[in-house]
């Protein structure tokens, strides 16, 4: 064999080779919005001179004003290059309509300057919806899914870990607004082999959409450092990781808590955030329990100090954010009685469901975000 000549096996590796990096490529030009409009852009095209037919043969039927359908759905759908094809194609279906059915049919005037402002102005929107797509990256076909799947991550990632027998947690997430993405979230994980809960609850600045990149981001990073540093150097390690981000409004909030679940002994570590309340089963009194740290992402070299208590039989450890107790004509300490005496109503039920229903009772309205975590320890494990 000659040294430049190919097998069969090698030819056959090269052109699998080369498919699987036409496929690779096609699949990030897809989600990045660079593959090809032409189906959709075929599909409108054929649809704008149908739509003129409809017009031409039943006027009652089919308005003029239909060709803002094909408009607004290449507003969706299509690049802006691609956009401007269509709108070539809707003027001259209008230009035919207005000639072919003349100023008047059936006593009324069809194509009026009116139409023609209606279908102008769905175009121009059209086409900064198409400019701001493209501008922003988002894909052209798939940024609802994109979206849908952030949110989810966020989910999946705030998702609390199993407990054993004889404990109970649950937690409730509200954005601020109605909206799906919350500045506020928490990761959690079971380390020590299981025997030892770790979970982190963190407030970003900002709220609602302003906050959700920020906060998903964090969550990652987050969610990677807990369990794989020991529990002191989580916060610290947090405090370096924003700081690096450099962000203009680059500060949050965090409560870190270690548990031990087979004693019930735990560690608080805060850093700038709101304390803890400890329901004690004994005098049926819930305690603050605050711990001393500067907000994360201020300063480098930021110490958090923390500390200590134990969950017995029947206690309720409740941690929360700012939203839930704090508003312009509602001081924290009287939102703070607030909750723990709507809170004091689920001690009966064991909490189960009291979450989401606490943050219903307290802060159903308030513009801002809200996020309630309940671990319970039952009276008989």
């Amino acid at each position: 064999m000659t040294g430049g000549a190919e097998t069969p096996t090698a030819r056959m590796r090269k052109a699998l080779h080369r498919a699987r990096t036409s496929l690779r490529k096609s699949g990030v030009d897809y989600f990045r919005g660079d593959g090809s409009d032409w189906v959709a852009l075929t599909a409108l095209l054929l649809s704008v001179p149908a739509l003129a037919l409809g017009t031409v043969a039943q006027p009652e039927w089919c308005a003029p004003a239909a060709l803002v359908l094909p408009i607004v759905a290449g507003g969706l759908l299509l690049r802006p290059a691609s956009l401007l094809g269509l709108y070539a194609a809707a003027a001259t279906a209008l230009v035919v309509e207005s000639a072919i059915l003349g100023p008047t049919r059936y006593g009324a005037e069809r194509v009026t300057p009116g139409t023609i402002l209606v279908v102008a102005a769905v175009g121009f929107f059209g086409l900064l919806i198409a400019q701001f797509r493209s501008r922003v990256g988002v894909p052209w076909r798939r940024g609802g899914t994109m979206l849908f799947d952030l949110r989810e991550r966020i989910r999946v990632q705030s998702k609390l870990p199993k407990l054993p027998r004889g404990w109970h947690r649950e937690m409730a997430l509200r954005p601020a607004g109605g909206q799906s993405f919350s500045g506020d979230f928490v990761v959690a994980a079971r380390t020590g082999g299981g025997r030892t809960l770790e979970v982190v609850l963190t407030d970003v600045s900002g709220k609602g959409m302003d906050a959700a990149s920020r906060a998903l981001l964090l969550s990652g990073a987050f969610g990677g450092l807990l369990g794989s540093l020991p529990p002191h150097d989580f916060l610290p390690a947090a405090n370096g990781y924003l700081l690096r981000q450099d962000w203009d409004e680059g500060f949050a909030t965090s409560v870190h808590l270690v548990l031990d679940l087979d004693t019930g002994d735990y560690e608080l570590l805060s850093a700038g955030h709101l304390p803890a309340l400890q329901l004690s089963a004994g005098t049926g009194r819930w305690e603050e329990k605050a711990a001393e740290g500067p907000l994360l992402g201020v300063y480098d070299g930021a110490a958090f100090d923390p500390v200590k208590g134990t969950l017995r039989p029947g206690d309720v450890l409740m941690l929360f954010t700012d939203g839930l107790v704090e508003t312009s004509d509602r001081d924290l300490t009287e939102g703070m009685d607030r909750l723990t005496g709507e809170a004091d109503r689920y001690v009966a039920s064991g909490f189960h469901g009291a979450a989401w229903h606490l943050i219903e009772a307290v802060a159903k309205d308030v513009n801002d975000d809200r996020a309630l975590l309940l671990i319970c320890r039952d009276q008989c494990p």
